[in-house]
């Protein structure tokens, strides 16, 4: 790849904002998580759980794009903390729904309330004029399309 083409100098410059963005917002939800006393991936799952109870583990692994092992793994501990729980499926004893438990859905309340990625996100985009809210939702979303498209 020629690093002085306008046009990689270009892609690489976009990626770096998406980069950089993505990390601003990580570093603002980790906040919260820790502050509740869970990892990201745990307050990501309990989340889920509690605003879709009785989910099972595969619809969590793909709503969230995690591996199945970091699902499995993070399950196993909400479950030990008393956050989740597990339920037998009556029609197929093979499929086991989460749901959260009182103490898991006063977290999750309390994840929701705290959500400083948004509150962050809301600020700065109080600073933008909405048509340019739209146009970046817009450009996001055909950005989305297109990298999607690509295949290696």
């Amino acid at each position: 790849m020629d690093y002085t083409n306008e046009k990689v100098k270009q892609a690489g410059a976009v990626v770096q904002s998406f980069v950089t963005i993505n990390k601003t917002l990580t570093k603002f939800t980790l906040h919260n998580a820790t502050s509740l006393g869970l990892t990201l991936p745990q307050m990501g799952i309990l989340n889920t759980i509690n605003y879709a109870p009785e989910i099972t583990l595969s619809a969590i692994t793909d709503k969230l794009q995690l591996p199945k092992s970091t699902v499995s793994t993070n399950v196993e501990e909400l479950v030990r903390l008393g956050l989740i729980e597990r339920k037998t499926n009556d029609a197929d004893r093979r499929e086991i729904r989460l749901t959260a438990t009182v103490n898991g859905q006063e977290l999750a309340q309390k994840s929701t309330q705290n959500a400083s990625s948004y509150r962050a996100m809301m600020f700065a985009l109080e600073n933008l004029p909405e048509e340019d809210i739209q146009v970046l939702t817009r450009i996001h979303s055909e950005l989305l399309h297109y990298l999607q498209e690509f295949t290696l």
